[in-house]
């Protein structure tokens, strides 16, 4: 490549590219998956750090090949290729093993990134906030220490031994695992930092007195567009995979309750995301898990949005979002300023089928109004009505009432105002210690006005 490597071997510099995503008779799990759009998905991930693609193929690989993957014939004729179209990179949209990787790079004679080194290049490139720094690094570490064999050239040295005590002396690889352990532990002692500063975050925004929606989907399916459409915010959204990685939080007003939510926008998910990855960023995805109501975007023109709405359910499932939880998701076609008029009545007909959908446009604006107050009706889904009477001169109490509840009743006579509200559990617990009594709740019969 143009640049030199990092200090784990990893280079981070543009150049001529190669992309192959071999097809594997063997992958089950992705026999639901076009190959072309993965293909496309692997271009879009090798773009996202500045790599010229010069060539993109899908290769059937029917029998995996331990020491290269492909077979010798294949291996020669890419060889070929890599060498007269001056390819710097050869990017393979799989898991290699470090054995793979390193006869592969001596075969071609350039540098070879499988998918899990091209999506941890990408997070490094993309993190922005202290604690999404330390997330990349502590993953490119822990994937790196398997493949310190392929990535420096001085593993077989060995060093002597300290005096005449000093034993055999260690190999120059276990010193290089030991310098990265040392570092993972120095890393994880400073996320843990962060993690607890961030738990004191939540548990701040629990005694405020708004329900949180979290977005989740498929990278570049257009959350962070919808986001911004949504809140007025400014947070980066490009036709770009991994445009964004830190979470970012806005309160947005919604209709029905009169009140407002907190939205947020987590980093977005790819299929075979690095498991690394997941592990390191579990703190950041799981401001998913507290939240109240989760908002499933989907690239509804994707060809394979089947596919990742899968990988997406797949991730939020491992993360202990339970089949509950999930049931009661929104989910939300976007892109339909890119439908065709035959794309537009299918994703109607879907839309009618499903329960709690909605069809829009984030870049437009089509359908966010209709989105917004489906997140009212789930905010508020199991919200119980209460009774209550209060003085005219507690006006406090009455906005606050107006602010976190359902007006559902209101009578006023010359001193009290007489109310049924429909309140969340928290607020209902908050009331009670602001009154000073138990509560007189309504019956379930009350319903909200619409």
């Amino acid at each position: 490549m143009n640049g030199p490597d990092n200090e784990y071997g990893n280079s981070t510099s543009a150049g001529r590219a190669l992309i192959v995503h071999p097809q594997l008779k063997t992958a089950a799990d992705n026999v639901s998956r076009l190959p072309e759009a993965q293909l496309a998905e692997a271009e879009g991930l090798a773009s996202a750090i500045g790599l010229e693609v010069v060539v993109a193929e899908v290769i059937v690989v029917n029998r995996p090949r331990p020491a290269t993957l492909f077979g010798t014939g294949k291996v020669d004729e890419l060889g070929i290729l890599i060498k007269a179209e001056e390819i710097e990179v050869a990017v393979l949209d799989t898991a290699l093993s470090p054995i793979q990787q390193r006869n592969l790079e001596r075969a071609w004679n350039c540098k070879v990134i499988d998918r899990t080194g091209l999506i941890l290049e990408i997070f490094a490139d993309r993190a922005q906030t202290k604690e999404g720094t330390l997330q990349v690094e502590l993953a490119r570490l822990t994937y790196q220490r398997s493949r310190l064999v392929r990535s420096w050239t001085h593993l077989e040295r060995q060093r002597g031994g300290l005096g005449t005590v000093g034993g055999p002396g260690e190999t120059q690889i276990e010193a290089d695992r030991r310098m990265i352990d040392d570092r993972v532990v120095s890393l994880r002692r400073q996320l843990e930092a962060v993690v607890r500063t961030r738990e004191l975050h939540r548990k701040n925004r629990r005694e405020v007195p708004y329900p949180v929606v979290a977005l989740v989907g498929y990278t570049n399916a257009g959350k962070s567009t919808l986001f911004n459409r949504l809140t007025g915010a400014a947070v980066m959204a490009e036709d770009q995979l991994f445009a964004t990685l830190d979470p970012t939080m806005r309160a947005v007003d919604i209709p029905r309750r009169g009140g407002r939510i907190i939205l947020s926008d987590p980093v977005g998910f790819v299929s075979d995301l690095p498991t690394q990855l997941v592990a390191a960023f579990r703190a950041t995805l799981e401001e998913v898990l507290g939240a109240d109501v989760i908002v499933h975007v989907r690239d509804i023109v994707h060809p394979d949005s089947e596919a990742q709405k899968h990988d997406v359910l797949t991730v939020l499932a491992d993360l202990g979002v339970d089949d509950e939880r999930r049931d009661v998701m929104i989910e939300v076609f976007n892109k339909m300023d890119q439908a065709s008029a035959d794309g537009r009545q299918r994703v109607a007909n879907l839309v009618d089928r499903t329960p709690l959908a909605v069809a829009v446009s984030a870049l437009s604006g089509e359908g966010c109004e209709q989105l917004l107050e489906l997140i009212g009706r789930q905010v508020g889904r199991h919200d119980r009505p209460v009774r209550l009477s209060l003085p005219h001169h507690d006006g406090a109490t009455l906005a606050w009432l107006y602010q976190v509840g359902e007006i559902v009743e209101r009578r006023d006579d010359e001193e009290t105002v007489w109310l049924v509200v429909r309140l969340d559990a928290a607020n209902a617990g908050r009331l009670e210690k602001r009154l000073g009594h138990a509560l007189d709740w309504a019956d379930d019969g009350v319903k909200a006005a619409e």
